[in-house]
Parts: C-alpha cells; sequence; structure tokens
C-alpha cells in the first residue's frame, strides 16, 4: 500500500488508541526518573524526553522480526517491543532482576527473543553488527530488516563508515538511522559536522538518504515504512531524524551550554504535544479519553518504579561472575589412538579445517581482505569460493572493525563467523569490535557469539615492524577473549577445528613462518583438540622451557643441541592456548626439574611471559631452585632488515644463553 498522504490519513489507518500509549509511556517513564533524579533516589538518567516519536514511531513501523539496534535515548523502542517491564525497571533502577544482573547498565543489552540489540558506550559500534544482521537475512533469504540507530555524533566515527559502505556494497537490508538532536555531549552538531544534513553522507554509499522529522510521530513512521521497503528489496538507506535534546547529556550535567532561546524552540515542537495536536483536529481522540491514558500510566510507573525500587541490589559469588563469561562449550573429539595419519604442512592442516568444518556446517561463513578469488594473502582459502560460492567466502572492503562487526552480527543470528585478518598487525584497526564488543557480551546478557578471528602473526620473514608483530597479550588481557597459537600441523588442525564450534570469540593466531616451514604427521579422520591443556613437546628432567608458537620450535632445537652437547634434558611444554592456559601441566614439569626458562618471540615486557612467570613464581614456589628465566623479543618494533630482525629482536638469539646461566645457578 502507498504511504498516506498526510498525517490525518495516516492516522486513521491505525490503532491511533494504542499509539498515543506507545507514545505516552515512555514519556511517562522520564517523567518519573526525572522526579526520582531531584529526589536523590537514583544516581544517573540519560534522558530520551522529547525524541520520543523516533523510538516510538520506528518500531511501530517496523515487524516484530525486525532487529533494532537502538542507543540510550530510545526507551520507547523497548516499551513499544513489549518487554518484561518489572525487569525493565528493574534495569532501569540497576536492581536485582533487571536483564543484565547488575553486570551492565540502562540499555547496553540484548533481548534475541524481541529482536533487540542494545548499545555500547562506543558510539557507531552496533552499525557494523547490523550490517551481520542483514547479511544473515540475505544468506537465509528472510523478510527481514536491522534498524541500526546513531547520534550525530556517532556518525564521526570510523563504524559509521564503514558499515555504510559495506552494507551498500553488498545490498544489504539495513536501515541507518542517525538520530540528529543537535548536541554530542556539549558540541554542538554544527561544530562537529561540516555539512547541514548528515543524510548527505549517504549519496557517497550509493544509497538514499532522507531527512525526516523526527518530532512528528506520522512523519517518522512513514519514513521508516518506506525505508523498510526499500532496504528489502533493494539495500540500505540512511534517514537522519531531526530532534533536539531538550535534557542535559545526563541529567545531571544540565543544560547551561544550550542557548535558552533554543531549547524554547523546541519545546514548542514537542512530539508529544504535536500528536495530540493532530489526532485532536482531526476527530480521531478525545481530550477526555487521553487523560484517562495518561492517568493509567501514570499510576502503573509509579507503581512499578517504587516497587522496583525496593527490590534488592544485584547479587552474586566470583564462581558465578566467571562463569557467566564464557558460553558453555561442546567437548572436543580427539582423534582414535590408532588413527591413519599423512604428512602435511602448517598451512594445509588449517586449510583442511577448515574446509571440512565448511562441509559439516553449511552455516559458516568466511570474511576477509582478498580471501576469495585471490584466496588469501598466504593462500589459506584458495579454491574455497569455486566450492562453496560467494555467498559463503566474501570479500570484505578494508574494514578490520566493520568486518569483525558483522561476524558479530552473523553470531547473533547464530550463523558462525570466521574473519581473516590479512595480517595480525592490522587488527589494532579492528580493536573496539574485538575487545569491547565481541569479548562483553556473553558475560553482559548471555549471547554466544561464534566468531573466529584467524590472525596470521609473528615475525622472521623480513616484514618488517606492521607485517611481523606478536601482540597475543593484548587479547589474553581482555575477559571474554580465548587465545589459540598451535605450533604444530596437529594442533592447528585439531584446535582450529574445536574453534570454529565454539560459541565464544576466539583469536586465533597462525605463525606465518611455520605456513611452509613445518611438516608433520595429522590424522586424517576428523577431530578436535581441547583448550587449555599443554602439550609436553619433548620430555626432559634438567629445566623446563614454557611456550607457544615459533617458540616451541626454538626450544625443541636448543634441547636437542643441550642434550648433544652438554647431555642436559630439557623438557618442552607447549602451551597451545594462551586463553585458558593449563598451569597443571607445566607445575608437574617443575615437580621434575625445578628450573624454568619462559619463552616467547612477543616483545618482553608485559608478554604473555610475564604472566606464566608471575603465577609459577607464586603457585610453583617450593618447586624452583632457581630463579625464573624469561626470554623474549627486545622491546622494540619489529626491524624490516632481516639480520637487525634475527641478531637484535629475535628471541631465538638469546635462548641459549639463559638456558645455560639458569642451569648453572
Amino acid at each position: 500500500m502507498p504511504p498516506p498522504d498526510s498525517p490525518a490519513d495516516a492516522a486513521s489507518e491505525i490503532d491511533v488508541r494504542a499509539l498515543y500509549e506507545a507514545l505516552v509511556e515512555p514519556r511517562v517513564i522520564e517523567e518519573k526518573m526525572l522526579t526520582l533524579i531531584r529526589q536523590g533516589r537514583i544516581a544517573k538518567w540519560f534522558s530520551g524526553y522529547g525524541q520520543e516519536a523516533i523510538a516510538v514511531g520506528t518500531t511501530w513501523a517496523l515487524g516484530d522480526r525486525d532487529y533494532i539496534l537502538p542507543m540510550h535515548r530510545n526507551l520507547g523502542v523497548w516499551t513499544t517491543r513489549d518487554v518484561d517491564r518489572e525487569r525493565l525497571f528493574c534495569q532501569l533502577m540497576g536492581k536485582e532482576g533487571g536483564f543484565t544482573n547488575g553486570r551492565d547498565r540502562t540499555f547496553h543489552f540484548g533481548l534475541p527473543e524481541k529482536n533487540l540489540v542494545g548499545m555500547i558506550s562506543h558510539m557507531a559500534a552496533m552499525l557494523p553488527v547490523a550490517c551481520g544482521l542483514g547479511q544473515a537475512f540475505r544468506y537465509r533469504d528472510e523478510d527481514r530488516v536491522a534498524c541500526a540507530f546513531c547520534g550525530d555524533g556517532g556518525t564521526r566515527e570510523g563504524d559509521f563508515h564503514e558499515a555504510l559502505n559495506l552494507a551498500s556494497v553488498w545490498d544489504l537490508p539495513v536501515i541507518f538511522l542517525v538520530e540528529n538532536n543537535g548536541y554530542g555531549l556539549s558540541t554542538p552538531t554544527d561544530e562537529a559536522v561540516a555539512v547541514d544534513d548528515i543524510a548527505d553522507a549517504a549519496a557517497g554509499y550509493d544509497m538514499p538518504g532522507r531527512v525526516v522529522d523526527g518530532n512528528d510521530l506520522f512523519a517518522v513512521m512513514d519514513a521508516v515504512r518506506e525505508a523498510r521497503a526499500h532496504a528489502r528489496t533493494e539495500g540500505p538507506i540512511l534517514l537522519e531524524m531531526k530532534t533536539f535534546r531538550v535534557r542535559g547529556h545526563e541529567e545531571a550535567s544540565g543544560t547551561a551550554y544550550v542557548p535558552d532561546e533554543l531549547i524554547e524552540e523546541w519545546t514548542e515542537k514537542d512530539p508529544v504535544d504535536r500528536f495530540v495536536a493532530t489526532v485532536r483536529e482531526q476527530g480521531l481522540l478525545d481530550g477526555d479519553t487521553m487523560d484517562a491514558i495518561r492517568s493509567d500510566l501514570e499510576a502503573r510507573v509509579d507503581t512499578l518504579a517504587e516497587w522496583a525500587l525496593d527490590q534488592p541490589e544485584p547479587s552474586s559469588t566470583p564462581e558465578e561472575e566467571r562463569d557467566a563469561v564464557f558460553a558453555p562449550s561442546p567437548e572436543p573429539e580427539p582423534p582414535s589412538p590408532d588413527a591413519e595419519t599423512e604428512e602435511t604442512r602448517f598451512i594445509d592442516a588449517i586449510q583442511d579445517a577448515l574446509w571440512a568444518a565448511m562441509e559439516e556446517d553449511e552455516d559458516i561463513i568466511l570474511m576477509g581482505q582478498d580471501i576469495a578469488e585471490y584466496g588469501g594473502a598466504f593462500k589459506v582459502t584458495d579454491g574455497f569460493v569455486e566450492e562453496f560460492g560467494t555467498e559463503r567466502v566474501r570479500n570484505t572492503p578494508i574494514i578490520e572493525d566493520g568486518a569483525i562487526g558483522a561476524g558479530m552480527g552473523l553470531a547473533i543470528e547464530d550463523l558462525p563467523a570466521v574473519v581473516e585478518m590479512q595480517y595480525a598487525d592490522f587488527i589494532s584497526c579492528g580493536f573496539n569490535q574485538t575487545v569491547n564488543n565481541l569479548a562483553t557480551t556473553h558475560y553482559r546478557w548471555g549471547k554466544p557469539l561464534n566468531v573466529t578471528i584467524r590472525a596470521p602473526f609473528g615475525g622472521g620473514i623480513g616484514a618488517g615492524p606492521f607485517h611481523s608483530q606478536s601482540r597475543e597479550a593484548w587479547f589474553a588481557h581482555v575477559p571474554g577473549l580465548k587465545v589459540v597459537i598451535p605450533a604444530t600441523p596437529r594442533d592447528a588442525k585439531g584446535l582450529l577445528r574445536t574453534a570454529l564450534t565454539d560459541p565464544n570469540p576466539i583469536l586465533f593466531f597462525e605463525h606465518k613462518k611455520l605456513y611452509r616451514s613445518v611438516r608433520g604427521e595429522v590424522p586424517t579422520e576428523d577431530y578436535s583438540l581441547p583448550f587449555g591443556e599443554a602439550r609436553i613437546a619433548r620430555k626432559g628432567s634438567d629445566a623446563t622451557i614454557v611456550t607457544y608458537g615459533v617458540g616451541v620450535h626454538w626450544a625443541l632445537a636448543e634441547a636437542e643441541h643441550q642434550a648433544e652437547a652438554n647431555g642436559v634434558e630439557l623438557e618442552v611444554v607447549d602451551l597451545r592456548t594462551l586463553v585458558p592456559w593449563d598451569r597443571e601441566t607445566v607445575c608437574q614439569s617443575l615437580e621434575k626439574t625445578n628450573r624454568l626458562v619462559v619463552l616467547h618471540e612477543a616483545t618482553r615486557t608485559a608478554g604473555f611471559g610475564a604472566e606464566v612467570a608471575a603465577e609459577l613464581g607464586e603457585i610453583g614456589f617450593k618447586l624452583l631452585d632457581a630463579p625464573i628465566r624469561r626470554v623474549a623479543a627486545e622491546d622494540l618494533p619489529v626491524p624490516n632488515a632481516k639480520p637487525l630482525e634475527d641478531e637484535i629482536f629475535s628471541a631465538e638469539a638469546r635462548l641459549r644463553p639463559k638456558v645455560e646461566e639458569l642451569l648453572e645457578f
């Protein structure tokens, strides 16, 4: 049906009474919260007062199966989607019974059963996630769209532009909705945005852009209905909703920086008052009825708020909080003891694991730069697009944050995502999505996210400071991420198969130097290996070297030298995973050897070896006959010239002196 020609026509086609109630409910809640702030009974409130038409109108115009990704001034999204009011008020008050159990505040959570995904504090971060949701709808050919909200300030962030570009290139059913309310905290929009209309940005991404009166409920509804029809069939669209924030950024900050006349001007455009005037003028709802609806809402909201305030503070135990960080994982299926094997290169083992997983699970989707026809920078995905098609093997633009965020959107829709970083170094451009979005989601609101980030890393090939870094310690420090670093083809295949079925975000580091230089016997049958179980790569009795990745091969070479030259037997422990890491196996080794070297390629200061050394110094102190030695790279950027890398940067050159020093202690 074509859109109505006027607000009156629009009003005549809907349940005006229900729409009025939907619009007024968030206003009544706002008024109650502002009262509670003044009374000192709550500490903080991010007000959407005067902006309700955008949240309510958008939600009303979309289907229940469409996703909405709102911001913190969009209370009306949640009420119009009819979330449980008791739990909602407990969430707003930070009480027991809220949706996040006190782990996050207000609207920083998702409700998959309502197709709602709340924000994180990084303003544009959810826009790439909407792209992943849209990608899921296209893949399954579903009549659904994702509508992602963003403030005017957030449109200056890279995620905004990465998301718009990705959605346009892939023709995704996404509505980007900019809520332009005049200020980013205290900075006026015209001091942060060079154009008058943010909707003009749409032209740069070959999508329609439309400016909408965000304080006119009917205009919002009409625009979103039209946008949904366009997005579903033709691809993304950008809506800029013009409105104004008449309250402070958060209530305590006030509005002293806003000219009084500006607030007065926009107060006259109040969306509730405008709706009331329209329906009264058209005789669609009388004043007595509206007064009765408001009075009933005020009574219900007052009762709910007072009840919620009386609820206890959230309580938990350290064990419960730890258990909330990761979703439960399936049990791995190790190879049978008599499994047939064949000699395989490291890179082929990774390729075999990925190929087998995609054959087994048709929902796995790969994304990354140049991974399709080109086969990836290291040819790991060579031949994949011919076998699995472009819908499952997708070249992305150069958008690390956008690609990882899209992976999260796929995972929300239970499509496992594998995102390849061309080089692990480039993940710094995807850091926010990795550590703030992916890592925190299960802990905050319980959604498992099967996202595997494959990251070719490490030096030794003369690739210089931007293609050789070992940054695994960054991610080992972040609760909610698992960090996996195989050293052998057998482990590479088995651990990757585990990662691809694990419902948690995983950093899977693949050492570039090992790709074609290391071979080993690999079971030909399907198998997976457990995380958190170290491997004794070589047995010994005189000292233990704990390491991972390329360090395992350095340690084995040194152990061979010491055995031949000095009759010394070094035990080599390959951690295989850093999160979780296997303390028990290391302690068992120390019970035999009583001496410990911790070895890794990454720079020394705050490297993961420091964590291992500190932990073993605490839990294994009585087992030690000598101080723990750490062997790592110099605290330098990785130099480009191969001699500099080998002689000055590499940890390999420093291993032997440290081992001999330890043995002589």
